[in-house]
């Protein structure tokens, strides 16, 4: 099903696991202009307002929300951390970077695995 462009939901199962939504999303990687050189990936209004509807009731700590992400063939479990604009922001790790080649400004897919 396609919502808007460069974003898509699907109901899938993976290795006996199933999730309530993947969601694959096309944006930016960005990084934060302060110590640390944290690269993030911000999820847009429609995916994030799908999530927050999705998790009602579910979210962690900091109103963070567990996830599987996958850029490329890198996959690994981490979190997305919502924003006062309403947004999710997915930190991606220089490991990640450095194994998919990519940098802040690079357009990308991700996929979110999310239970």
């Amino acid at each position: 099903m396609s919502l808007a462009p460069g974003f898509s939901v699907e109901k899938i199962g993976i290795a006996s696991r199933s999730f309530a939504m993947t969601l694959k999303i096309r944006g930016k990687i960005w990084r934060y202009p302060g110590v640390g050189g944290w690269h993030f990936f911000t999820l847009g209004k429609a995916p994030s307002s799908r999530i927050k509807t999705l998790m009602k009731g579910h979210i962690r700590g900091f109103g963070s929300i567990r996830v599987g992400a996958q850029i490329g063939k890198t996959e690994w479990n981490t979190s997305i951390f919502p924003t006062k604009e309403g947004t999710y922001l997915l930190p991606v790790k220089a490991k990640v970077r450095k194994k998919e080649r990519i940098d802040a400004e690079d357009v990308i897919v991700v996929r979110l695995d999310i239970a």
